[in-house]
């Protein structure tokens, strides 16, 4: 199912002239916004935990035209369905992204994951090799310390928090990490497109469950079957992903470089959505991807 996105909040972005799809995938609607390019490469964006599609808004205006685009709202995520049960493990994930490539006809495409999307595309690049022509990991860690897993696990048994309007729920917006600096009028926007109303109250598209039940898979004894280039980025005041192991990661990648995004922390495509641009179209432009 096809539909036009409806406008952005102040008409700025890119979301503005895209295309909502709707897949069903392991009895899931999920949903995402596409640019087409018929005959161009195809590249598609995975947002973060808590986040949604438009995570990339003010990265997609670099590649509109050269490539065939498509951001996805994961299960539980923005537009998209929440599982109703304890399915949300990392192969729960890529069976969802293999299902959405499938599709939309596509064979193979260029993969760009941030934070838990980035993990997702780790191990999707490691289990469906011959699906992805290239993988940029944006500031994501192979594994999830212990310790956040469980605070993770906690918060996502708080059940969804509603508010009386809409005000108040765009003064609750909060990234986590918290450090970021960005464009408040981008997180204005990030902020309205992840909120929804039901039955009067407003509340942000996410289901807490997929913290609670998360199950993120070890990505670390995956990367060596990773076999397509890839791009490992971090900003470069990121607590996420520390310099020492952004070149660990890096070292266990058979083809793979490191970039670090100057004055950015861990929400870099929000931070410096040109300088990450840039550098991904870098990689991304040349021949053979």
């Amino acid at each position: 199912m096809t539909t036009r996105s409806s406008s952005s909040s102040d008409g700025s972005y890119p979301c503005d002239g895209a295309v909502r799809r709707a897949f069903t995938v392991n009895g899931l609607t999920l949903r995402g916004l596409e640019w087409p390019a018929p005959g161009r490469p195809a590249l598609c964006f995975l947002h973060g935990g808590s986040a949604h599609a438009h995570w990339f808004d003010a990265v997609v205006p670099a590649f509109q035209g050269r490539y065939h685009i498509l951001s996805l709202d994961q299960r539980g995520h923005g537009e998209s369905d929440w599982s109703g049960g304890p399915a949300y493990a990392t192969e729960d994930f890529a069976s969802d992204l293999l299902g959405v490539m499938d599709a939309l006809g596509w064979e193979r495409m260029a993969l760009v994951g941030h934070s838990m999307g980035g993990h997702n595309a780790m191990a999707f690049a490691a289990w469906h090799p011959a699906r992805l022509s290239a993988l940029c990991v944006v500031d994501s860690r192979p594994a999830i310390p212990s310790d956040r897993l469980h605070s993770m696990h906690r918060r996502g048994h708080r059940g969804p928090r509603r508010h009386e309007s809409l005000e108040s729920a765009l003064l609750s917006f909060r990234l986590l990490p918290p450090e970021t600096t960005a464009d408040p009028a981008l997180l204005d926007h990030l902020s309205r497109q992840g909120i929804a109303e039901r039955e009067g109250r407003f509340m942000y598209r996410f289901d807490p469950a997929c913290n609670g039940t998360r199950r993120p898979a070890d990505a670390w004894p995956l990367l060596p079957r990773i076999t397509a280039p890839t791009l490992l980025v971090r900003g470069e005041h990121s607590p996420i992903l520390p310099p020492v192991m952004a070149q660990e990661m890096a070292a266990c990648i058979t083809i793979s470089q490191v970039v670090e995004i100057p004055r950015a922390h861990h929400h870099l495509v929000l931070d410096e959505p040109g300088a990450f641009a840039a550098a991904l179209g870098e990689f991304l432009f040349q021949p053979g991807q």
